[in-house]
Parts: structure tokens; C-alpha cells; sequence
């Protein structure tokens, strides 16, 4: 069962005093359970982002800490910057990570929101998941006019909080507090000081998008001559030429032709679809779950695009990256770079170091840190500050720091000889079944990109990318297949004074038996697999490299059978007949395949080798 985790991000208005952020950070170290994992302060915007994750309770009493501190330290009554904001904590995030539900983590959401309301008497509205009202779901919706505007907000019924006073509070302002997506905080830097350079291109990439203009209009919108509006019986479509003769048809236009709300659209610009005359028509945004605006940063000498992807897997940092690269050129203008604010999710920097694989027609499979620093190389993230992708990567898969894997190989061989059971020869087999996937990936990337493989590209890409997969889950069975036995061990250790505990123990040594042969079997399996691969690298690969398609082959074969053994020898101590002789079968099937496809890939090997395609060297065009 998953250990149950969730991430908090509050936003504090204060990125300037660092004896402030320090204290406000304090709090969230003092909680046991807890994680402190990023403070990033901004200057201009004199906001500071926190990122820090544990058990519920734990980021629960960290949360409201961190925020009643703020209260006590933050006044929003001389608080000036360029993000938008409404309160010394202006947004309090939460993100589900492990082992709770969607639904567990808005309970969350809720009992620190009314910890807040009740106990600092500040104003909190519930937003993205949290949210009990439709419109409360945005975040934009709820800051609208930002802290100047909350003396007459919080007058009228349409606002009341959800917890706390429907009361100004002239020091703390009001907050946003629920659950959402992992929201990557994004920023792409360009080569201009010009604000409304960078507002012009955020305006297009926004889902909020613009008004509609005409007239002058390229290369920057901004400057078109006329902001055209709707009118009784003419309401332009903000996507094409269309003009309706009334709202209702253009709604149903904008959804048939365009495939978006118009009536969430408008709602998100502030204008009744009931009441939209004399207001001035709408063109969306060219991205879903996507919020930028344009700033200047004094410190860098540029302007930026601010973003806030709410949700990466709709709308990831490299489309976006890619069209404003487009759009800046239209302009002149040149993306320098781009930067994350706190964490990204791993999955997120994966797909973007896959898409720049893809588009240079590389192969994705090779190691997952090779497929991130891609990732980062190509978007820049390191232009204005270093990126560390150990630090910022959220997710990013690490081992345990006394795991086989870790050590050095000759550390490795000389725990193996050691008189200790284990690691032995499931570990070891294990071990050479990731080796001779290795040697596949190798293989196959060697051929991919090079002159007249074009023909053979799209079967050597997806091998390439399993062999790396088969050399992680392999490298995993190396410790599992010691952890497995040792658990074995343990259960031998067990006492068995009492019926009770007898039973209990022979349970335990039945369980760890069976795992002693689950992971072998398994290993067995990955390690015929890599057999498999290894015929087609032989055959499709580069001539130069058949050698190695054939080591690769041998060695899976020698972990495959040693696997089957560890399978064989543990089925001795196992009481279940059935059960023994289903695995007895399934080695014997297993063994005769792979036995089989290694005499084809030695074959094949052989005959390329002794009647000598001509071999064209690796790094060869």
C-alpha cells in the first residue's frame, strides 16, 4: 500500500525580506513528516513560492502554520509587485501525490481553509477542485481586481467567502485555498525589455485570450487600430469571419466550429453572455489550462512570459515553448530560454526530452537522465540560472542508497563472493539479463540516424526504447531477488512457541518461498525477451555492431537460465504440488524457446560475421 503523500505550494506576497521568508519557511521545517523541497523568491513580483510535501497531517499543520505566520509578519496594506495578488497568502494549493484520494485531499483543502477563516479571520474562497461554486473553480475568477478590489467584493452576496468574515482585513487580505493538477510555474524569457512585447505573445497563448482587433494588426496585435464589440443583432465570432444575429447562435457556432465555451469564455473575461453589448468580443487563446501574462524582470534586463501550466498532461511546456518560438519570430523577437518556478513533475520533463528526441529523429531509448537532460537543454531551463535535476524534479525514479545497484561493479563483485547467501544467483542473473539489454539499446541506436537506415528506423526506434525498459526492470530484479530471499530469511527467524505462531511463520516462509520464485520467474521472462530483441538488432542493426546483438543474446540466455534455477531450487522447499509443478513446466517451456531463439541469433550472427557484410564503422555517416 502506498505510503498517502500530498504536496502543498503556497504562494506568499513577499519575495524581497528574506528574514520574513525564513521565518514563514520555519514552520513548515518544524513539522515532523514533512519536506521542505523548494523556496523560490521573485524580487519584481515580491512573491515567493514554497514547495514542500508529506502525510496529510503533517503538510495540514504546516500549511496553517505558514500561513498564520505570513498573517503576522506580511502587511497587504504596503505590499507592491508585479503578480497579481488578494492576500499575504495569496493561493494555497494542495496536489493528491500518493495514497489518497482526489477526494481525501479536498476534505484536506477544506479543514485548513476553515482553520484559517475561523481562527485568522481571513476571508477564504474554495478554487479548482475544492470549489462549491462553478465560476470559483478559476483562480483568475476569484482575483479579480486583486486586493484593491476586495473592500467592495467581500459587500455584496455573490462573494461571500466560503470560511472566514465576509470582512475586509486590511493586513491579510483574502485567500485562495483547494486542490488542483500539479501546476507547473513556467517562464520563458526573451530577448526584449518591452512589457507589452511579452503580453502581446502571452495574450495569443493564454485560454483567457484577447480582445478582437482589426487593422494593423501584424506583426503586434496589440496595435490594431480598432477593438471591435458586440452589437444588438451582430456579434462577430471571435475564431473567423462569422457575424450572428444574436448571442445564443454564436454560442452554438463557437462550440460547432471551434469547439470552445463561449459562455465560459466571456464569464472568464468578466462579461454576461446576457449582457455582452458594447463589450468587446473575444478571441480565445490558442491553449487549454494554460494562464501568462508579460512582465519585465529587472534583474535579468529582459521581459518574460509568465505561465501557469494547470494542468501538463492537456498543455505541456514544450508546445507551448515551440509556439511562442513561432510567435516571438513573427515579431522579431528571439526566446532566450525559459525557466521553472519550483518543482516539475518527472513525467512532465520526460514527454518534453521524448517530443525533442523525436523531432531530431533520434532514438527515445536510451536512459531516462539522458531523455531529461535533453529536456532541459532544449528548453533552456539553465539561460538565467542552473537547473539541477536532482533538486527539481518531482517524481524523478532514484534508487535506495543501499541498494546492490548503487555500488560500484567492484563493489558489487566482492559482495557477491562473500560468504553471505545473498546477493547470489538470481541477483547475478538478474544483473546479466540488464547487461545484455544494454548492449540492444546500443545496438539499435547505433544504426538510428545513420545514412540507409532509414528502411529499418521504425523497428530499431521501438526496440531501442523496450531494451531500456527491460534494463530498468532488471536492474530493479537485482535488489528485489536479495530482498526477496532476505525476507525468507526472516520468516525463518520467526518463533513458533504457539500454535499461533507456527502458523503464522510457516505462512511467512510459504510467502517468502513463493517470492523467491516469482522474481526469478519474472527475470526469466524479461531476460527471453531480450533474446528476442537481440535477433532483430542482429539483423537490422549496423553490420559493425552484430557482435555485440550476439554477446547481448549469450548473456540474457545465461541470466534466463540461471533464473530458471533459482526458480527450481526454491520449489524444493515448497509443499504446494500443484502449484510446484506448474512452475516446473513453465521453466522447461521457457528454457526450450529461448534456448531455440539463441541458436537463430548465433546463426545469424555467424553467417554476417564469416561472410562479412561489409561492416561500415559505428560513427560512420
Amino acid at each position: 500500500m502506498l505510503d498517502k503523500v500530498v504536496e502543498c505550494v503556497p504562494n506568499f506576497s513577499e519575495g524581497r525580506d528574506k528574514t520574513i521568508i525564513d521565518q514563514i519557511t520555519s514552520e513548515i521545517k518544524k513539522v515532523d513528516g514533512v519536506t521542505l523541497l523548494d523556496v523560490d523568491p521573485g524580487y519584481d513580483m515580491n512573491r515567493t513560492v514554497v514547495t514542500f510535501i508529506g502525510h496529510p497531517e503533517g503538510v495540514k499543520t504546516a500549511a496553517f502554520n505558514a500561513i498564520k505566520k505570513a498573517s503576522d509578519l506580511i502587511d497587504m496594506t504596503k505590499h507592491h509587485g508585479a503578480h497579481p495578488r488578494m492576500g499575504a497568502t495569496d493561493v494555497c494549493p494542495f496536489v493528491p501525490v500518493s495514497g489518497l484520494s482526489t477526494e481525501e485531499c479536498i476534505q484536506l483543502s477544506a479543514e485548513v481553509a476553515e482553520m484559517v477563516g475561523k481562527d485568522l479571520q481571513i476571508p477564504v474562497y474554495l478554487y479548482e477542485k475544492s470549489a462549491r461554486r462553478p465560476e470559483r473553480r478559476n483562480l483568475a475568477f476569484i482575483r479579480m481586481g486583486e486586493y484593491e478590489a476586495l473592500p467592495e467584493k467581500l459587500k455584496k452576496p455573490e462573494w461571500k467567502p466560503d470560511y472566514g468574515p465576509a470582512l475586509f482585513n486590511p493586513r491579510s487580505g483574502a485567500t485562495a485555498i483547494g486542490v488542483r493538477e500539479f501546476l507547473i510555474a513556467y517562464n520563458i524569457n526573451l530577448n526584449t525589455s518591452e512589457v507589452k512585447y511579452a503580453t502581446d505573445i502571452a495574450y495569443d497563448l493564454r485560454e483567457k485570450g484577447r480582445s478582437l482587433r482589426k487593422g494593423n494588426i501584424l506583426p503586434f496585435y496589440f496595435r490594431g487600430q480598432e477593438v471591435l464589440k458586440y452589437q444588438s443583432a451582430a456579434y462577430p465570432c471571435g475564431s473567423c469571419t462569422f457575424i450572428a444575429k444574436s448571442m445564443h447562435k454564436l454560442i452554438k457556432h463557437c462550440s460547432e466550429w471551434h469547439n470552445y465555451d463561449l459562455v465560459e469564455l466571456l464569464k472568464v473575461n468578466s462579461i454576461d453572455p446576457e449582457k455582452a453589448e458594447g463589450k468587446s468580443v473575444k478571441k480565445p487563446g490558442k491553449f487549454k489550462q494554460c494562464k501568462a501574462i508579460g512582465w519585465m524582470v529587472p534583474q535579468y534586463k529582459r521581459a518574460q512570459i509568465s505561465i501557469n501550466l494547470t494542468d501538463y498532461k492537456i498543455t505541456s511546456m514544450h508546445l507551448v515553448l515551440e509556439e511562442t518560438r513561432r510567435l516571438a519570430a513573427e515579431r522579431g523577437i528571439i526566446v532566450t530560454g525559459s525557466e521553472v518556478v519550483g518543482m516539475v513533475p518527472f513525467e512532465a520533463l520526460l514527454e518534453t526530452g521524448k517530443y525533442y528526441l523525436q523531432k531530431q529523429g533520434r532514438s527515445q531509448g536510451v536512459p531516462v537522465r539522458d531523455i531529461l537532460e535533453i529536456a532541459v537543454q532544449s528548453l533552456g531551463l539553465r539561460d538565467i540560472a542552473d537547473f539541477d535535476i536532482d533538486k527539481r524534479v518531482l517524481g524523478l525514479p532514484r534508487g535506495k542508497e543501499n541498494d546492490l545497484v548503487q555500488l560500484r561493479v567492484q563493489s558489487f563483485v566482492d559482495e557477491v563472493s562473500r560468504e553471505s547467501p545473498a546477493p547470489g544467483g538470481g541477483s547475478v542473473s538478474a544483473l546479466a539479463g540488464a547487461l545484455g539489454a544494454a548492449l540492444n539499446s546500443m545496438v539499435a541506436n547505433l544504426a538510428i540516424g545513420k545514412r540507409g537506415s532509414e528502411l529499418v528506423e521504425e523497428q530499431l526506434k521501438p526496440a531501442a526504447e523496450r531494451a531500456q525498459e527491460l534494463k530498468d526492470l532488471l536492474l530493479q530484479a537485482v535488489d528485489e531477488d536479495t530482498n526477496a530471499f532476505n525476507a525468507y530469511l526472516a520468516a525463518r527467524k520467526l518463533p513458533a512457541r504457539t500454535p499461533e505462531e507456527k502458523r503464522k511463520k510457516e505462512q511467512a516462509l510459504l510467502d517468502g518461498l513463493k517470492q523467491s520464485v516469482a522474481v526469478p520467474l519474472t527475470t526469466a521472462n524479461n531476460c527471453f525477451e531480450v533474446i528476442e530483441l537481440a535477433y532483430l538488432t542482429a539483423d537490422k542493426g549496423n553490420p559493425s555492431s552484430v557482435s555485440d546483438a550476439g554477446v547481448s543474446a549469450h548473456i540474457a540466455f545465461a541470466g534466463l537460465k540461471g533464473a530458471v534455477l533459482n526458480v527450481l531450487i526454491n520449489l524444493k522447499q515448497i509443499g504446494d504440488r500443484k502449484f510446484n509443478q506448474k512452475m516446473i513446466t513453465t521453466c522447461k517451456k521457457l528454457e526450450a524457446e529461448a534456448r531455440k531463439k539463441l541458436n537463430q541469433v548465433a546463426k545469424l550472427v555467424d553467417k554476417k560475421i564469416r561472410l562479412g557484410e561489409k561492416p561500415v564503422p559505428a560513427d560512420q555517416d
